[in-house]
């Protein structure tokens, strides 16, 4: 019997946000001052706890509270989970978290004046399947103000967390929609100094996902690492 190994190719300059941007005002307060330290993981770190949905649940649909429908434009988004080569990455936990069509989060610190809609919560949760395919439905997240600079507006956009095997696995980032005119001013996404990079934060429409007469599908795909690597938030 062989095992399948492949070079490891690090990650390429510039397609990672830095710890401290100038023009991401908060990251100025969040992140560290001084060197990493490297601490030694037990199986507790490595093996724990076990991240399925028979324990955690899935919660694939977010556009539907108590069978009532949220407010705005439905989507599906779906993609896979795959490492530097390409190779899926099976049964990983995606947390999803977003605004509503408005651009309020479901949270009390959100003080945006937009409304609240009581059929949408805006989190939920996925896994990956053997082949590292996910999949969810959910309501296109508004634009909303966020008092980093002048007039700053986030663009549309889905938080995600990815779980490995463990808490001390975990990889967060932000997924974008394509032609959206907020990109080009916005400090968070221009943090990732390198253009091709920043694209991979970008959602594809895809008329195959779409549903005819129901929602539209944007593919969007998390690399784990090497050169092609999905940009991850630091800080």
């Amino acid at each position: 019997m062989t095992t399948e190994t492949a070079p490891f190719r690090s990650i390429a300059a510039d397609t990672q946000p830095a710890n401290d941007t100038r023009s991401y005002a908060s990251t100025h307060l969040r992140h560290p001052e001084r060197p990493a330290l490297r601490i030694p993981q037990t199986v507790t770190e490595t093996t724990g706890p076990r991240f399925d949905p028979a324990r955690f649940g899935s919660m694939s649909d977010l556009s539907v509270v108590n069978g009532k429908p949220a407010q705005g434009e439905r989507i599906i988004v779906r993609g896979r989970v795959v490492d530097e080569n390409d190779r899926p990455v099976p049964h990983t936990m995606i947390e999803i978290w977003q605004a509503n069509a408005g651009g309020r989060y479901d949270h009390p610190g959100d003080q945006h004046d937009a409304p609240l809609d009581p059929n949408f919560r805006g989190g939920g949760r996925v896994f990956s399947d053997a082949d590292g395919w996910y999949q969810f439905t959910s309501i296109k997240p508004g634009a909303y103000p966020w008092r980093n600079h002048h007039n700053a507006w986030r663009p549309n956009h889905i938080h995600y967390s990815l779980f490995g095997s463990g808490f001390a696995q975990r990889l967060i980032t932000q997924m974008y929609f394509p032609g959206d005119p907020l990109l080009a001013l916005d400090p968070v996404y221009l943090s990732v100094p390198d253009p091709a990079a920043r694209e991979r934060l970008v959602a594809a429409f895809d008329i195959d996902i779409t549903a005819p007469e129901w929602a539209l599908g944007y593919r969007f795909d998390f690399v784990l690492r090497g050169r092609e690597a999905t940009p991850i938030e630091r800080g």
